[in-house]
């Protein structure tokens, strides 16, 4: 049994932000588990630019922005247990994790958990059809293509169009493929703006919103794809089928946070983040085991990943360090409008709170209203809002000292 005062879980761009802000927060026996080699989680497959703009000051690709990160963690000295992973955490904080040298379990003080997410594969989606080769996740691609230097086809369709499938759209367009069509089964993008301009609407791209693939046709190797436009209910309209030739389907249908350690450890999870239920310093329901990254909830951009991280980071050392007192807690919730609220829980502590939310349909002239009860605390006008773009919301503490027990948010138009 080893020991250590802080461990965390991950060594993507949420984990490697957190142990530097740990570090740097007065706790100098912080150690990062990952199962990979090398530091820097997806981002070392991503090599498109966008990263860093608001973290960073400058625009630099993903290697470069993991780059940036993995040296700081090594100019400070914290230890990283590569090739290693975790296969249980308690709630005692004992972490059990397996690499080549054997079993290793570790006894923190406080673990921060930082897995990041995985994408929702073919099976989750339930498509009728044969399993001929060619049919990937927007990810796999990314990774073969960037990493192994392997073109998955020549002519694709993309069914999803989260920014991962859009940026893939533009890569394969790119490396000499045509991309056919981008379906998306939602009557809006999932993406960001920006990438559905400079991936999609640059190059030409066309984006089938309230359509998906209902039938995939191939033995050994994929043939073709039946797309339909969908109904209110997402079913797909029979007289609508249609069959596109293609020999690559990506799959780019959303992120599910890694959260099997989170669950078997007895924390509580949030049903619509599929995260862990958090308060403003990331603290679980757990003491002393904090979340960050996607694996608490999917974010738009890496630099917001790291601000979060930050906060953890900062929150396990400051909790090392000595166990804040007792404070007066509030509950959020959704309201009308809005998908859902994080935290889910506000300790009455600190000079302000920031809260973190998605919309449920794009809206433009509107606002975002925060509420105690009947009582308004705080009014956000937004000119646009979209479920691809993740709302902030900055709320003075002392707008909250004698609020009810739960604040609501709600989107409301102007």
């Amino acid at each position: 049994m080893k020991n250590h005062d802080i461990v965390i879980i991950g060594g993507g761009p949420a984990g490697m932000a957190a142990a530097v802000a740990a570090f740097d927060s007065g706790v100098r026996d912080v150690v990062i588990i990952d199962r990979e080699d090398n530091l820097g989680g997806v981002l070392k497959q991503c090599i498109h630019n966008g990263f860093g703009l608001h973290k960073l000051g400058k625009e630099l690709t993903g290697p470069e922005y993991a780059h940036v990160y993995a040296q700081q963690v090594r100019e400070r000295g914290i230890k990283v247990y590569s090739g290693t992973t975790v296969t249980r955490i308690t709630s005692d904080k004992i972490v059990t994790a397996t690499n080549t040298d054997g079993i290793l379990k570790i006894q923190a003080k406080a673990v921060v958990l930082a897995m990041g997410c995985r994408e929702r594969s073919r099976g989750a989606l339930n498509i009728s059809g044969t399993r001929p080769a060619g049919v990937y996740s927007a990810g796999t691609a990314q990774k073969l293509i960037n990493c192994d230097g392997y073109m998955v086809g020549k002519r694709v369709v993309i069914l999803g169009s989260g920014d991962i499938g859009l940026i893939m759209a533009r890569r394969m367009t790119l490396q000499g493929a045509k991309v056919e069509a981008v379906c998306e089964i939602l009557p809006y993008s999932g993406g960001l703006t920006r990438n559905i301009v400079q991936c999609l609407e640059d190059y030409g791209i066309p984006l089938h919103l309230s359509t998906t693939v209902a039938e995939i046709h191939g033995s050994e190797r994929l043939e073709g794809v039946t797309v339909a436009q969908v109904d209110q209910n997402r079913a797909p309209i029979e007289s609508t089928r249609r069959y596109i030739p293609c020999d690559t389907l990506l799959l780019s249908c959303g992120l599910i946070p890694e959260n099997e350690l989170t669950l078997n450890a007895g924390i509580e999870l949030d049903k619509v983040t599929g995260g862990a239920v958090v308060d403003q310093f990331r603290q679980t329901s757990i003491d002393g085991i904090f979340a960050c990254g996607n694996v608490l909830q999917v974010h738009d951009l890496v630099d917001h990943v790291s601000d979060e991280a930050e906060c953890a980071g900062a929150s396990a050392a400051k909790y090392v360090l000595g166990n804040p007192s007792e404070c007066g807690r509030i509950t959020t919730c959704a309201g009308e409008g809005v998908r859902y609220v994080l935290p889910q829980r506000v300790l009455l502590s600190g000079e302000q709170v920031s809260l973190y939310l998605r919309v449920r349909e794009p809206q433009t002239g509107v606002k975002l209203v925060v509420k105690s009860g009947e009582r308004i605390i705080k009014t956000f006008p937004r000119l646009k809002a979209a479920p691809g773009e993740m709302e902030k919301l900055d709320i003075p503490m002392s707008l909250l000292s004698d609020a009810d027990k739960t604040l609501t948010v709600s989107m409301e138009v102007q």
